[in-house]
């Protein structure tokens, strides 16, 4: 991605940020600092709710008109919830800029939620709820948080409860967006062939006039726990199993060791360490990866691996050994190397994905301030040295680590 962006402050105190390209294709949208993890007891999904509601009306527009709005331009709507962020967004030809801010201006600002629209919506809701639980390799990463962030409002799934789910009313869904959807916990990103003065002079007018409220988030860090080992029982024909422990927040200097560090261990590549030594070579499992997810105020480190019940242990074993040769052992200059290098050829690749990239330049605006070009992270890559991967290893042994297995 080139480094060359644009910002400006609206007065509302809204931050817009424009990113040219040569595209014809245009992304832009709200990313809001507002998740499941801003939900108060009693309301468990209401953020992942109002990201599926806020399409079903507004004093302007009925469900119909907001799903044609971009689709007869060939363009796209869409919208997802993290634990602590919603992004709210839409992909378009170029030409059609004015058409997408207006409608999620309109959808921000004056969005009804209808009775009748939310009870139909609940019922995907929960149907989504319950297709998520019936495939255990990504319900035991849940479960897993639930447990490591017991006693937290991360520790709840982000579609939520369904008792509560079934209970969200209208004026929960308005209420929870006047309140978190505003200027100071929201930044407006533009990615694509445009004038960056056009873009500011359509954002001063279309989202100038949001509210303006000052609403600060007060999020709590979850306490450490004890690393406990725990399994469930759900008659299922693999194991499904998560490692992992609570680590950094991502302001922390030491992520970008941790995303090395991570992409070596049990990235995307066929040449992880933990895909050959329990894939490739023992055949223990057919899925083994790891993640690294980093928030505000703490960050999760994360292994899942599926494998038949005899060999869970096995692989934790194989798991355990890794680490701790990492984390004892110096990686030598030509591992070290080749790794940075694979690292940073994914990332120009994954770039190449430029609604992939459209996403990652809104959230690191709304959180940093600023976007960092492929090159800027390269050269923090590069500059890592064999002591720095020593030092994230030894964050994550399995001394430190707590473990789910769902069989």
């Amino acid at each position: 991605m080139d480094s060359k962006y644009f910002t400006h402050v609206l007065k509302n105190g809204l931050r817009i940020l424009h990113v040219p390209t040569d595209s014809q294709v245009a992304y832009c949208g709200m990313a809001v600092n507002a998740g499941s993890r801003d939900e108060v007891s009693g309301k468990f999904g209401l953020a992942h709710f109002v990201e599926h509601t806020i399409f079903k009306g507004t004093k302007h527009r009925r469900a119909w008109h907001i799903l044609n709005r971009m689709e007869r331009v060939g363009g796209e709507l869409n919208a997802y919830t993290t634990k602590e962020g919603t992004m709210l967004y839409s992909i378009f030809p170029c030409e059609h800029f004015q058409r997408a801010i207006e409608l999620l201006a309109d959808l921000i600002a004056n969005s009804q939620f209808p009775a009748s629209e939310l009870q139909r919506e609940r019922e995907v809701v929960m149907d989504e709820v319950n297709s998520y639980r019936d495939t255990p390799s990504e319900a035991v990463y849940d479960d897993f948080e639930d447990l490591l962030f017991a006693g937290s409002l991360l520790g709840h799934n982000i579609l939520g409860i369904e008792n509560d789910v079934k209970n969200l009313s209208s004026d929960d869904c308005r209420d929870y967006i006047d309140r978190l959807y505003v200027p100071e916990n929201m930044a407006f990103f533009v990615m694509g062939n445009l004038s960056t003065e056009r873009v500011f002079q359509m954002a001063e007018k279309y989202l100038g006039v949001l509210n303006h409220g000052i609403n600060r988030i007060q999020r709590i860090a979850p306490e450490a726990i004890t690393p406990f080992r725990q399994s469930i029982n759900i008659d299922a024909h693999q194991a499904h199993t998560v490692v992992g422990t609570q680590i950094f927040n991502m302001y922390d200097e030491r992520r970008f060791a941790m995303s090395l560090l991570n992409n070596i261990i049990g990235g995307p590549g066929m040449n992880s360490m933990f895909n050959v030594a329990i894939r490739e070579r023992r055949g223990y499992a057919y899925t083994v990866e790891s993640s690294a997810t980093l928030m505000t105020d703490c960050g999760l480190f994360e292994i899942y691996f599926g494998s038949d019940e005899q060999n869970v242990n096995r692989c934790l074993k194989l798991i355990g050994n890794i680490i701790d040769n990492l984390a004892t052992k110096s990686l030598g200059d030509k591992a070290l190397d080749a790794a940075k290098k694979q690292y940073i050829g994914q990332l120009r690749v994954a770039n190449d994905n430029n609604e992939s990239l459209a996403m990652s330049i809104g959230k690191s605006f709304l959180y940093f301030d600023r976007i960092s070009s492929t090159e800027e992270i390269s050269e923090r890559i590069m500059a890592l040295s064999a002591s720095d991967i020593m030092d994230a290893a030894a964050l994550i042994t399995m001394p430190r680590c707590s473990i789910l297995t769902m069989k």
